[in-house]
């Protein structure tokens, strides 16, 4: 999801999208769809914006148990209902 949107910058020089390519992803595990889905319900359950992306990347990080590393303020709620780690 993420790679998917760092790429889609019309703008974004050959050699920055060459170095995006070559940072390893995480996997789709089983139920992940489920548990995106339920943690999107919980945020929009908190009365939060809740964009589905948001919820695919949080769910991604929490199940291989790494921080996200990102500057959108959207992420801090989810952070607090879902115990998400967080690096500026």
């Amino acid at each position: 999801m993420v790679l998917a949107e760092l790429l889609s910058d019309p703008d974004l020089p050959k050699g920055v999208a060459a170095l995006f390519r070559q940072i390893p992803l995480l996997a789709v595990t089983d139920g992940y769809w489920e548990r995106a889905g339920s943690l999107r319900a919980r945020s929009i359950e908190h009365g939060r914006r809740a964009p589905l992306a948001d919820a695919l990347i949080a769910q991604s990080c929490l199940d291989h148990g790494v921080p996200l590393v990102t500057r959108d303020a959207d992420f801090r709620h989810i952070a607090r209902i879902a115990d998400l780690r967080l690096l500026p």
